[in-house]
């Protein structure tokens, strides 16, 4: 078999027991590196440091990878406008996590015929998230729905999304805010 030392340099063909015994002196394991080769290829190296190294490497390229999440609202043609500002809120929610977003808007009925309110819809929503979306996928017709898919810029990771669930900062002492209340002056007294 052919042996390489652990500084990557090659030793040169040795038997077995001798590439063991090799390995055992410098006190670090033989792996076999390349079992299909003729000859076969051994490494001296300490294989729990290997095993380690390749550990993290595994864990810092999946750091790298990057998720794709699409997250998808429904819509249907005709929408008020409080239902629409909750729609778009929870789409700038979305994108500021990175979120990748689908939009179906779903028609029933006699809405089926007119394809350009979605249509309309879907622009305004693309119009209304502005800088902080890109259109990935046009708006096309599948049986009884229009999809769009939209994909965050750069600029919607910084979005700051206030909840109702957020502590509301209030003064500490009510005296010290411009917005305390006076106390009135009794001036019966004096008199």
């Amino acid at each position: 078999m052919l042996v390489i030392a652990p500084d990557g340099s090659q030793i040169g063909t040795k038997k077995i027991e001798e590439a063991v015994w090799l390995a055992d002196q410098l006190g670090l394991d033989l792996v076999e590196v390349a079992p299909e080769a003729r000859p076969p290829v051994c490494k001296i190296m300490d294989y729990g440091k290997h095993k380690y190294e390749q550990s993290v490497r595994d864990r810092e390229a999946r750091k790298k990878q990057t998720r794709t999440v699409i997250k998808e609202i429904r819509l249907k043609p005709r929408i008020g406008d409080h239902d629409y500002e909750m729609f778009l809120n929870r789409s700038l929610k979305f994108l500021s996590e990175g979120d990748k977003l689908k939009v179906t808007v779903r028609f029933r009925g006699r809405e089926n015929e007119r394809p350009e309110l979605g249509l309309n819809l879907i622009g305004r929503l693309v119009g209304d998230l502005g800088d902080y979306v890109t259109l990935e996928q046009h708006p096309s017709k599948e049986g009884r729905s229009m999809t769009a898919v939209l994909a965050p810029t750069s600029l919607a990771k910084t979005i700051v999304i206030h909840h109702k669930s957020d502590p509301i900062e209030e003064p500490s002492d009510p005296e010290d805010s411009e917005d305390a209340i006076p106390e009135e002056i009794d001036d019966t007294e004096s008199e």
